[in-house]
C-alpha cells in the first residue's frame, strides 16, 4: 500500500510526463498543419473523425469541439465503419483517423475502403512509418516518448497528445474563421454559458412587473407600490420619463430619521441618479453592475424611458450567476 507522499509523487510524475508529451507536440508541427487547416476551412462537406479503443473516445471529444466552434463534424467508430457505418461518409468528406500505432487490424481494413471512395485522409498517428501514415494525405504527428503508465502500456500520454492536437486544430480553425462570442452563443444556447452570451436585459425585465409612481406621490403610495410588486424598489416616473428610484432601504433610512412623512413625496426621498442599464444590454452586464455596486436590482430603460427592473433573483433563476 502506497503512503500519501508516494501517491503524490506518482500523480506529479504522471502530470509531468503528459505535460512533456504535449510540449513535444509543438516541435512536431510543420507546414503540413496549416495546409490541413486551410483544406478544412474551404471544405464544402464535413469532417469525419474516427478511431478505435481509447482513440475513439478522443475522436468523440474532438468532434464535439469542432461542432461547437463552427466546423461541422461527425464521429464514426472505426470498428462500426467496417460493419455498415461506412455509409455515413459522403464523397467530399475529409476523414481524420486517430491511432497510436496506425497498424491495428480495423485500421488496415478501413483505410483501403476510404481510399476507394476518394476521401481525403488525415492520420493523427504516433508512428509516421505506420500503414495509416503511409496511406494518408496529411500526417499529424502525435508520437510520445513514453506513456505515463509505469508499464508503458495504458494509453495516457498518447491520448493526451491526441486530445491536445485536436484542440490545436479546432482553435486554429476557430481563429481563422474569426469565430466570435456571438457565433459561440448560437451553438451554446443552453446553460449559463449560453445565456451569458445571448440573454438580454429586456428578456428578463419583461417577466417582471413595472412598479412606478409619480414624483408627487405620497410616501404611503410609494410603500403600497413597493409592497405590491415585491421587487424591493419602485421607479419614479413623470410623463414616461425616468426621474429616479426609491428602494425599501431608502424607506427604512427615512423612517430611522424620525422625520414626519405627512408632507413628504416621492421626489423628496428618491435617488435621482440611480444605476441604470439599457434594455438591449446583455443580462450578464447587469449582473456585473449589481456586483460592483452591491445592489439587488437595477432599472431598465430605453433612453430616458422607463422599461422595468432586473432583480438579482432573475439572474439567479436563469443560472447566469
Amino acid at each position: 500500500m502506497k503512503n500519501n507522499a508516494e501517491i503524490l509523487e506518482i500523480a506529479r510524475k504522471t502530470l509531468q510526463i503528459e505535460a512533456e508529451s504535449i510540449k513535444r507536440l509543438a516541435n512536431q508541427l510543420n507546414d503540413n498543419f496549416p495546409e490541413l487547416v486551410h483544406q478544412i476551412l474551404y471544405l464544402k462537406a464535413r469532417v469525419i473523425v474516427t478511431g478505435i479503443g481509447k482513440s475513439a473516445i478522443i475522436a468523440q471529444k474532438i468532434v464535439a469541439t469542432f461542432n461547437s466552434t463552427g466546423t461541422p463534424a461527425i464521429f464514426m467508430h472505426a470498428a462500426d465503419a467496417i460493419h455498415g457505418d461506412l455509409g455515413m461518409i459522403q464523397k467530399d468528406d475529409l476523414v481524420i483517423c486517430i491511432s497510436k500505432s496506425g497498424n491495428t487490424p480495423e485500421i488496415k481494413v478501413l483505410i483501403p475502403l476510404l481510399k476507394q471512395g476518394g476521401n481525403q485522409l488525415v492520420a493523427m498517428v504516433g508512428d509516421k512509418n505506420s500503414f495509416l501514415a503511409k496511406q494518408s494525405d496529411w500526417i499529424l504527428d502525435t508520437s510520445v516518448d513514453q506513456e505515463a503508465c509505469p508499464n508503458n502500456l495504458a494509453p495516457t500520454s498518447s491520448t493526451t497528445a491526441q486530445l491536445a492536437m485536436g484542440d490545436a486544430l479546432a482553435v486554429s480553425l476557430l481563429e481563422c474563421r474569426e469565430f466570435s462570442s456571438a457565433d459561440f452563443a448560437k451553438y451554446h444556447p443552453g446553460g449559463s454559458l449560453g445565456k451569458r452570451l445571448y440573454l438580454k436585459v429586456a428578456d428578463l425585465a419583461a417577466q417582471n412587473e413595472k412598479p412606478m409612481v409619480s414624483s408627487s406621490a405620497s410616501v404611503k403610495e410609494v410603500l403600497i407600490e413597493i409592497t405590491k410588486n415585491r421587487l424591493g424598489a419602485v421607479a419614479v416616473v413623470d410623463q414616461g420619463i425616468l426621474q429616479g428610484i426609491i428602494t425599501d432601504g431608502d424607506i427604512r433610512r427615512m423612517l430611522n430619521k424620525n422625520i414626519s412623512i405627512e408632507d413628504l413625496s416621492a421626489k423628496d426621498i428618491m435617488t435621482s441618479s440611480p444605476k441604470y442599464i439599457d434594455k438591449n444590454e446583455l443580462a450578464f452586464n447587469a449582473l456585473q453592475i449589481l456586483r460592483e455596486n452591491n445592489i439587488s436590482q437595477i432599472l431598465v430603460g430605453s433612453g430616458t424611458k422607463f422599461e422595468g427592473f432586473v432583480h438579482l433573483h432573475d439572474l439567479l433563476k436563469e443560472g447566469i450567476i
